[in-house]
């Protein structure tokens, strides 16, 4: 079994080459540098595609779904993990105090600059909730399209298959 790991960021993709190295993956596991709105591969060349705290960052999630879809082979999964909206009363107020307040004062402490982590709370706001999330999966082609919630809507995988 292979992996490849693909990211815009040529940075990131050298300290994963380091990791990877480290970890003696490197016959396995091969790191491309592309935009998720237009990945550098074939059609249909994958068995599946994942992505972690990722697709709420590119500027157009609706390109990224339709080439996630347009990589994976017939049978494919479609896997992501990102922030969502929470969903247990109470949790909600006390993640938007942690969010708001904690977050950011804790990026100016560890690295002089809280502003990174604002846009971090701002962007996983912006994010479409689950359900709407969903629907943007689908509209991509991918059926059987699920989420699941993970610490009350803290976090969601969404799942979708290339059938």
């Amino acid at each position: 079994m292979t992996a490849v790991i693909c990211d815009i960021n040529p940075e990131m993709l050298e300290v994963g080459r380091r990791r990877v190295a480290d970890a003696g993956l490197s016959e396995r596991v091969s790191l491309i540098e592309g935009n998720a709105e237009a990945l550098p591969f074939e059609d249909r060349c994958f068995d599946a595609y994942t992505i972690s705290f990722g697709i709420r960052n590119v500027t157009h999630i609706d390109k990224a779904l339709a080439d996630a879809y347009r990589v994976l082979k017939r049978g494919g999964h479609f896997l992501c993990l990102e922030f969502s909206e929470v969903q247990v009363p109470v949790l909600d107020r006390i993640y938007d105090f942690h969010s708001f307040e904690i977050i950011p004062r804790l990026g100016q402490l560890a690295a002089g600059d809280g502003q990174p982590y604002q846009y971090l709370v701002e962007s996983i706001r912006k994010f479409p909730k689950q359900v709407r999330f969903a629907e943007m999966i689908r509209a991509a082609g991918f059926q059987n399209v699920t989420y699941r919630n993970l610490t009350g809507g803290i976090a969601a995988i969404h799942s979708g298959w290339k059938i």
